[in-house]
């Protein structure tokens, strides 16, 4: 297969030009796809329009079979030890690297870097969603240039003049907005919103997604905006025009917006723009029962669904219409015990978006709009 591949300093991976899609990658995970900061890799793999992932590399996984360690069903998607066994791989070749971690600092370790070079060496496209902008650094750009391939910082934000400021037009957006906010970071907004924007779709509800994160942009997401990369004093305004996009160009029934860590994090504030700046009429709160702690910041305790709830009705006209669960170090017994125990409290429907039937995301939306049944293609 011959891919045409232009590189350029945009925020979009719409900036490549691509005759043939998926593309075929490798992510890097290295000791961290166990954990809460392989989150840009465990994204790809549950669901890609732009990339088909051959490989993952992580050498305390390698091995093992990246669906069975990701949610216990097999994928067929090896873990190897290092980029060479990827590159050997029998019928795995690829052409883009993908950094498939997002740790708290944003920042490249020096054994990343090192890895990095060696993949640009090998003519592989290096896809990144770090702060840090590898083609704008003369040791990487050289590298890049000299092997026919590109650096893709998904992070990097509009020009300043491109930004634009809120303006109110995200009130002639005459659609259902819904935001799948959380109580932190790393807890499956992403994966929820996605879910639930499929699950919506099948039924016959058109819906659109819109991502606020680098990993939904590398899942292919075709409206949004890293917005922890923008000027907070942009970023409302960027949310309202990714929505008026969206709208204007497909006139769907539910637009769902990703949420981004929690309006009562101490550091990841960024769902106060996106309350702000789409005006949601509902939101639903994704929620790790058995996490003690922010995920990041282990000294504090994780809010209750309660306290999320009350703040984040406080702050905008919306309403929360459903919780949804993470069940990390859960089995499916508790999961059950946490749904219903949780439905009798908050008087709202509770359901888990990755072991539960889908057809529980649109039975909460279709509780909150009744008006949506009309928009149902068969039985439900």
């Amino acid at each position: 297969m011959t891919l045409t591949i232009q590189a350029n300093r945009t925020s979009s991976l719409k900036s490549l030009e691509i005759k043939e899609r998926p593309q075929v990658a490798y992510i890097y995970c290295e000791g961290n796809f166990k954990s809460l900061d392989g989150k840009t890799a465990h994204g790809l793999l549950r669901q890609s329009d732009e990339f088909e992932i051959k490989a993952v590399i992580d050498s305390e996984s390698a091995g093992l079979d990246s669906g069975m360690v990701l949610n216990g069903i097999k994928n067929s998607i090896p873990i190897v030890a290092n980029l060479t066994e990827a590159i050997n791989l029998k019928g795995c070749k690829a052409n883009n690297f993908i950094y498939g971690m997002a740790p708290a600092n944003g920042l490249y370790s020096i054994g990343d870097r090192s890895v990095i070079l060696d993949a640009l060496s090998a003519g592989l496209n290096i896809i990144s969603g770090m702060r840090e902008f590898l083609s704008d650094e003369a040791e990487f750009a050289l590298m890049a240039a000299s092997h026919n391939a590109i650096i893709k910082d998904v992070r990097r934000p509009p020009e300043l003049k491109d930004l634009r400021l809120f303006n109110g037009s995200i009130d002639t957006v005459n659609c259902i907005r819904i935001a799948i906010l959380g109580t932190d970071g790393a807890i499956g907004k992403r994966t929820t919103a996605t879910l639930m924007v499929q699950a919506l779709n099948q039924k016959g509800i058109p819906t659109v997604l819109i991502s606020t994160g680098q990993t939904g942009l590398m899942q292919g997401g075709r409206y949004g905006i890293a917005l922890d990369a923008i000027p907070s004093q942009f970023c409302s305004g960027e949310v309202e025009a990714a929505i008026v996009k969206a709208y204007n160009a497909e006139k769907p029934k539910v637009i769902i917006i990703e949420g981004q860590g929690a309006l009562s994090h101490p550091a990841y504030l960024s769902s106060g723009f996106i309350l702000r700046g789409s005006k949601p009429h509902a939101v639903v709160l994704q929620h790790a029962p058995k996490r003690k702690n922010l995920s990041d910041f282990p000294f504090m305790a994780m809010p209750t669904p309660e306290s999320e709830i009350k703040l984040i009705e406080a702050f905008a006209e919306t309403a929360v219409i459903g919780i949804t669960i993470n069940h990390e170090e859960m089995d499916d017994n508790e999961v059950s015990l946490v749904i219903s125990s949780y439905e009798a409290e908050y008087k709202i429907p509770v359901t888990d978006a990755v072991s539960r039937a889908p057809e529980a995301l649109v039975a909460m939306v279709l509780k909150a709009f009744p008006e949506l049944h009309g928009c149902l293609s068969n039985n439900f």
